[in-house]
């Protein structure tokens, strides 16, 4: 019994170095583009259906929030912060671990550019994504970044995790009809 719960724990290390290297993959992609790219300039990547290129944002996706880049900022951090805690605190099954630490990584990545930046560096444009929203008549898909992608794809996978049902045993045996 020690050794299911010391196993399921020791995940947590590995929660820490992913976040890390998502947080420094999002970054590096932030410091070249900011390097390469003027702001407002775009190149295809994969043409008809990403782009690279360099647009800052103060605020959240859709431009909710404009201009309260350090108090979204303040609010990522202690989401992501928090997220981390928990997964060092507490078993979690390893591909719950997965998502959080997804969701922790992208929010304290964003958040870096809030405090370090007093805004948020966008780098990829969807055309894909933007046909499809144009098509619900909401205009372009809004420019992205790496952490934005850790994020949703955490939540996504989170949604995905709460379709799985856990059968009690008593349950599994009423219905192979094993009643008592």
């Amino acid at each position: 019994m020690a050794v299911r719960l010391v196993g399921r724990r020791s995940y947590w290390p590995a929660y820490l170095i992913g976040a890390v290297v998502c947080i420094l993959l999002d970054q590096a992609l932030k410091l070249w583009t900011v390097q390469t790219f003027a702001e407002g300039e775009f190149r295809n990547f994969i043409p008809g259906v990403l782009s690279l290129g360099l647009v800052y944002n103060t605020g959240a996706a859709w431009s909710l929030f404009s201009g309260a880049a350090l108090p979204l900022a303040a609010l990522r951090l202690v989401v992501g912060a928090g997220l981390l805690v928990y997964l060092v605190r507490r078993p979690v099954p390893p591909l719950m671990g997965v998502a959080l630490t997804l969701v922790a990584s992208g929010a304290l990545s964003n958040a870096l550019d809030g405090w370090r930046l007093g805004k948020v560096v966008d780098t990829l444009s969807s055309h894909t994504f933007s046909f499809v929203t144009r098509l619900m008549g909401q205009g372009n898909f809004p420019i992205f970044n790496l952490a934005d992608v850790w994020v949703v794809s955490g939540v996504l996978l989170i949604v995905l995790l709460s379709f799985r049902t856990k059968r009690s045993p008593s349950a599994s045996a009423s219905e192979r009809g094993d009643h008592a």
